[in-house]
């Protein structure tokens, strides 16, 4: 860990939990890579990939690989099995509603957020949180990935690169995810188990962000990549500190804050939305594993509007 002690204490916490957070993706990550081979995409890349054994491509997943937001899909897959119940929704849907009013990352809601959604994994079994993503995959997830990221990532692949997801997502949706599409691995969201059984704690915190950094740059240590020579992918300017890590960094679909952050370092972009409108489903990367509970609020709010 890199020394922190010109930092403030409370920055020195924060910094230390976004390592800790990114090196425990990395671990993760690199025990499950995958040797899959994905079916192959209806689309072209638009940008060209070179063969390299130094490189390898980093994708955000939420609107820059797949429509929306897989913690919100995964969300609806856990209220459909009854891990929550519907008095838990008020509480649930006031925090959905605070983090998209208030547009701010402030701690004690994000951590009111997290708390909420791990005590509903809590004493459950990793194994059957996988079993179950595996099945809000087919259901919710598999007919949103967009095409045109979908051949990117084929690309480099084909190319002889490795290509990891990087997402706030728990790691365990995200490596059904990646495996379902032939990638590598994936970097996510590590929730503590001991035994197999889920613990209620969070490893460092949400890979948002500066995790999401961090977990590159530990991945890319442990597997001799030279970031210089590798990619990135993603829609938010939350993960400028991961593009800004590669050598070839691309804004997908980008918000309105990257896309101007993308053209002022003349970074390569890409829209795949229909009127360049976001698919916006759920809730902000930023609210981490709290999403489960907000973006199931959501969800079921939609469908009662829909009635």
């Amino acid at each position: 860990m890199a020394a922190l002690g010109w930092l403030t204490p409370r920055r020195r916490s924060a910094t230390a939990r976004s390592v800790l957070a990114g090196e425990a993706s990395a671990e993760a990550a690199r025990k499950t890579s995958q040797e899959v081979a994905p079916d192959s995409p209806d689309h072209e890349p638009e940008f060209p990939v070179l063969g390299d054994d130094k490189a390898a491509a980093f994708f955000d997943l939420d609107n820059t690989v797949m429509q929306g937001a897989a913690i919100f899909h995964f969300g609806r897959g856990l209220y459909k099995r009854k891990f929550f119940e519907t008095r838990d929704l008020a509480r649930f849907a006031w925090q959905q509603a605070w983090f998209r009013l208030a547009g701010v990352e402030d701690p004690e809601h994000m951590q009111e957020a997290r708390d909420s959604a791990l005590s509903i994994v809590k004493g459950h079994r990793v194994a059957e949180l996988s079993s179950i993503g595996e099945e809000i995959y087919d259901e919710y997830m598999a007919e949103r990935i967009w095409p045109g990221t979908r051949a990117l990532a084929q690309a480099h692949l084909d190319a002889g690169q490795r290509v990891w997801l990087v997402t706030a997502a728990p790691v365990e949706i995200a490596q059904v995810i990646a495996r379902r599409l032939g990638l590598t691995g994936a970097l996510g969201t590590v929730a503590e188990s001991v035994d197999g059984i889920y613990t209620g704690k969070l490893v460092g915190e949400p890979l948002h962000g500066p995790a999401k950094a961090e977990a590159v740059r530990a991945l890319a240590a442990a597997e001799g990549l030279d970031l210089s020579r590798c990619a990135a992918y993603s829609d938010s300017h939350n993960d400028i500190p991961m593009l800004s890590l590669v050598g070839h960094p691309y804004a997908i679909n980008p918000d309105t804050k990257l896309r101007k952050h993308a053209r002022e370092k003349d970074w390569r972009l890409r829209d795949y939305r229909t009127g360049r409108k976001a698919a916006k489903v759920g809730i902000p990367a930023a609210a981490g594993v709290g999403a489960v509970a907000g973006g199931t609020a959501a969800a079921i709010a939609l469908h009662r509007r829909r009635r």
